[in-house]
């Protein structure tokens, strides 16, 4: 008898409960055949090498010589084990830190030590996307793709580049809106020598088009629509797991996008709890900006839920129709998050269901304040990373988070993805202050660290540090 390989033991299924419907772990199609539903990457755990006990990883550390050992995703490749590993695709990514932030554990309102920050932007693009985009770059060895495409508001963009120029010499394509990405961003895909597609239009605008023509000129598509990419997010979380000790928090907090983050984490609690590597799950928040808010309204104003996967089709196609027919266009500082068509929606109802979940929205001036006090205490983050502690310092104020809960926000990209909002917000340049923050109803700065002007006088210039230190 054949020895049977990770690809035996994996395959997609479609998350309509009343589908069902299973898929090679070889296709590239992303949607159920049968009913258009997402997919899910699953595996036959019963027949596999899992681990008893999640320290069991920590002996991999020592492996860092090997690029599997070394990459923060695949150090736990028994827990993704869709890919033999000689076909893994692997540039270094994953090598994070969750950190303790005491000035942002004040500022949210919670006890010191109990609040963490998952910051993501140490990867090789300088986001968390590099999680998802080694476990699609993976697969798309695997099935032999030439041409690798996305829709994107950045830092997909970013990421896809830098894997197709780094390692595979596969060619990148790139769909973004008209004026909807960060020129940081924007930098990263055309320096990296990705093709670039300006729509006109909006990032909704570019996703559909993305998976229309991929298909077509049989192109691999790597947004999050991708079951592979979320495969690769998993891993945060287990890395998070990791700098607790393996304690499970209470609260994972996450910016809301196009809800691939969410889904995966959402999917990562639910597979290590049926594993019993885990005795519960956290809560999870999810957080949208207030111009962007497709999830909160559905979720906490309309009452969508999950339903055992029979959630409220009609509710939701209703709300998609009232924003076409009102023109309603995504608006937010946190251009990373400025999405108003999540493709993952389904999945993260099922992720909230799973960790008793809540979501909520913020305003950008809130957004913002909560950036300047993340970089206070050491960690510049992009604007709509600082979503997360924005949002969990609403819930702290609405008491659904307790002072001694233990809380991880997720910080999602590095701050100089979108750096001209930072000066912007800490210049005290009233022109720029209009022209970048301003239009976007942000009113002040209230954590400004305005430069101070000084003649080049040598009496003056110590004068103004003595005053200002």
């Amino acid at each position: 008898m054949a020895t049977l390989t990770t690809t035996d033991l994996a395959y997609l299924m479609c998350i309509n409960p009343s589908c069902r419907a299973t898929f090679d772990v070889g296709t590239t199609n992303f949607r159920c055949l049968e009913c258009g539903s997402l997919l899910d990457v699953c595996y036959e755990w019963d027949r596999l090498p899992v681990p008893k006990s999640l320290v069991e990883f920590e002996r991999k550390w020592t492996r860092r010589f090997d690029s599997i050992g070394f990459s923060g995703v695949w150090r736990f490749h028994e827990l993704l084990p869709f890919a033999p590993p000689e076909r893994i695709i692997s540039i270094g990514e994953g090598q994070t830190l969750l950190q303790p932030s005491e000035r942002v554990a004040n500022f949210v309102g919670m006890h010191p030590g109990n609040l963490f920050l998952q910051y993501e932007g140490l990867n090789p693009s300088g986001s968390f996307k590099d999680n998802g985009m080694t476990a699609a770059f993976t697969h798309a060895n695997m099935v032999g793709a030439t041409r690798a495409a996305c829709a994107s508001t950045g830092n997909t963009s970013a990421s896809l580049a830098v894997y197709c120029s780094a390692h595979t010499g596969m060619k990148a394509i790139i769909f973004i809106g008209s004026g909807k990405i960060a020129y940081g961003k924007l930098a990263q895909a055309l320096d990296h020598g990705a093709l670039t597609l300006q729509i006109a239009g909006d990032f909704d605008d570019a996703m559909l088009r993305v998976q229309e023509v991929a298909p077509r000129l049989g192109i691999y598509l790597v947004n999050s629509v991708n079951a592979f990419r979320l495969e690769g997010q998993k891993t945060i979380m287990f890395r998070v797991l990791e700098g607790l000790g393996w304690q499970v928090p209470d609260w994972v907090v996450v910016p809301g996008g196009n809800l691939g983050n969410s889904s995966a984490f959402g999917k990562a609690f639910i597979e290590l709890k049926e594993l019993g590597l885990i005795d519960r799950l956290p809560r999870l928040a999810v957080i949208n900006a207030a111009g962007a808010n497709t999830l909160y309204s559905l979720y906490e104003e309309r009452g969508v839920r999950w339903n055992g996967g029979h959630h409220d089709g009609p509710t939701v196609d209703g709300f998609y129709q009232e924003m076409s027919s009102n023109n309603r266009r995504a608006s937010t500082i946190a251009s990373a998050i400025e999405i108003n068509r999540p493709v993952n929606l389904t999945k993260c109802l099922r992720a909230l269901d799973a960790c008793d979940g809540v979501v909520r929205e913020v305003f950008d001036q809130e957004t913002l304040d909560a950036k300047a006090q993340i970089g206070a205490g050491g960690l510049g983050c992009e604007p709509a990373s600082a979503a997360s502690v924005a949002g969990a310092k609403l819930l702290r104020e609405q008491g659904v988070i307790a002072p001694s809960d233990r809380v991880v926000c997720v910080l999602t990209g590095h701050q100089l993805k979108d750096p001209n909002i930072t000066v912007a917000y800490h210049s005290g340049n009233r022109e720029l202050f209009e022209e970048v923050l301003a239009k976007r109803n942000v009113r002040r700065a209230s954590f400004a660290n305005r430069p101070v002007q000084v003649a080049n006088d040598l009496h003056e210039i110590e004068s103004a540090i003595q005053i200002n230190s």
